[in-house]
C-alpha cells in the first residue's frame, strides 16, 4: 500500500480513538474466551490470530483441516479441541493457492474429518477459493467477507503470502498483520493463517514471517519427521500459553489425517541444527542433472578431471545450482555411479542409454 494514500484522521476522530482506547484502573474488561486448545494448552482465544508453518510437502494444509473441522464440530480432532460459543459457531475458510476444483476436494476432507456428510454444505462453513484475483482484490473480498458473515468465530487463511505482492515487504506485512488485528478485535473471531518457511532454516519466509512471529498469539510448526518420511510432526514454537507435548499424524488410507497416538517427541539439540550432508540424488532433481550436463557436455570434448569439475560447475550454475569443489567432486562421484557419465579413454562423455 501506498503511504500517499493513507487518510490522517481529523482532530475529532482522533479523540474519539483516545477515549475508545483508554484503559481505566477500575474498569471490568473481560478476558478472551478460548476456542482452540490442544491438551490443556490454549492455542486459540477470540480477538487473536495464529499461525501454522512448515516447509513445502510438511502436511501444513491437512494439519489445518484438522484444526477447521474441530471447530466445525465444536469438538476434538486430530489433538484439537474446539469450544466456540453458539453465537460464534460459522466457519470461513479462505484458500489463496488453489483452484476450485482442490478446494472441493479439501472441503470434503474437513466434512469427512467432522464426521457430517461429504455431499450436503453445512450451515456454518462457508469456503472461497481466491486464486484468480490479484492481492488487493483478495484482501477486499476477505475484508467484507469477515465483516458481514453472521455468527462468524473462526477465518481459516490459506495462505497469508498471497495477499502481499512483495513478501519481504514491510509496510505491506504491516498493513496485513495491522488488518488481523482489527479484523479479529472488532468482530471478536479467531484467525488462523498458513505460511511457508525458509528453505534453509525453520525461520517463517519473509518480513511478514517475522510480524507473524512478532504477533501471533501462537506459532505452530509442521514439520515431515527425519526418520519417517510419512509422519509429520506439531509442535508450539512460539506460544502464549505453557508448551504444549508436540504431536504427530499420517495421512491414512482415506486420505485423512490420523493421530499417531505412539509417538515419542524427539529430544531438542541445543544450539544450530546440524546441517545434513549434501547429497545430490536427494536435493537436485534427474531433470535438473539432465539439463545441467547437456549444458556442460555442449560443443566441448572434455579429457581432465579439473576440466570436468568446471564444466559441472558451469552446467548446473544454468540450472541455479551452485556447486563449490567440494560439492562438484560429490556432483562427479554421483554421476559416475548412476552411470550417467562414463569414461572412454581420457574422455568424459554422457552416457545416452543410462536409467536413473
Amino acid at each position: 500500500m501506498d503511504k500517499t494514500d493513507i487518510r490522517i484522521p481529523t482532530d475529532e476522530e482522533l479523540t474519539a480513538y483516545m477515549e475508545e482506547s483508554a484503559v481505566s484502573a477500575n474498569g471490568a474488561y473481560e478476558q478472551s474466551p478460548v476456542v482452540l486448545m490442544v491438551d490443556d494448552a490454549a492455542i486459540g482465544t477470540l480477538g487473536n490470530f495464529s499461525a501454522s508453518i512448515g516447509k513445502a510437502k510438511s502436511k501444513k494444509t491437512f494439519n489445518v483441516t484438522a484444526i477447521t473441522a474441530s471447530a466445525l464440530k465444536n469438538g476434538t480432532v486430530l489433538k484439537y479441541r474446539s469450544s466456540f460459543p453458539e453465537d460464534k459457531r460459522t466457519v470461513l475458510y479462505i484458500d489463496t493457492e488453489q483452484g476450485r476444483h482442490h478446494c472441493q476436494k479439501v472441503l470434503k476432507r474437513i466434512l469427512r474429518l467432522a464426521g457430517l456428510p461429504e455431499d450436503k454444505n453445512p450451515d456454518n462453513l462457508i469456503m472461497l477459493a481466491l486464486r484468480k484475483y490479484a492481492p488487493p482484490i483478495r484482501l477486499a473480498i476477505v475484508e467484507q467477507a469477515i465483516g458481514t458473515i453472521p455468527d462468524l468465530g473462526l477465518v481459516i487463511i490459506d495462505g497469508i503470502r498471497d495477499f502481499l505482492y512483495d513478501i519481504n515487504s514491510p509496510s505491506e506485512a504491516t498493513d496485513i498483520i495491522s488488518r488481523f488485528m482489527q479484523w479479529t478485535d472488532d468482530r471478536q473471531i479467531h484467525i488462523h493463517t498458513i505460511l511457508h518457511q525458509n528453505k534453509n532454516d525453520e525461520n517463517a519466509r519473509g518480513h511478514i514471517g517475522t510480524e507473524l512471529n512478532n504477533k501471533a498469539e501462537t506459532v505452530m510448526q509442521v514439520e515431515v519427521d527425519k526418520m519417517d518420511r510419512t509422519v509429520s510432526v506439531v509442535e508450539a514454537i512460539h506460544i502464549r500459553d505453557r508448551e504444549f507435548e508436540p504431536f504427530a499424524f499420517r495421512i491414512n488410507d482415506e486420505v485423512l489425517p490420523e493421530l499417531l497416538d505412539s509417538y515419542q517427541p524427539q529430544e531438542k539439540k541445543i544450539g544450530r541444527p546440524v546441517k545434513e550432508p549434501f547429497d545430490p540424488y536427494k536435493e537436485i532433481s534427474e531433470s535438473v542433472h539432465r539439463a545441467a550436463l547437456d549444458a556442460a557436455f555442449t560443443n566441448v570434448c572434455i579429457t581432465s578431471y579439473d576440466d570436468y569439475l568446471e564444466r559441472l560447475k558451469e552446467g548446473y550454475a544454468l540450472q541455479d545450482i551452485k556447486l563449490g569443489h567440494n560439492k562438484a567432486v560429490k556432483v562427479a562421484t554421483f554421476l559416475s555411479n548412476k552411470r550417467m557419465v562414463i569414461k572412454e579413454g581420457k574422455e568424459y562423455k554422457i552416457n545416452p542409454d543410462s536409467h536413473y
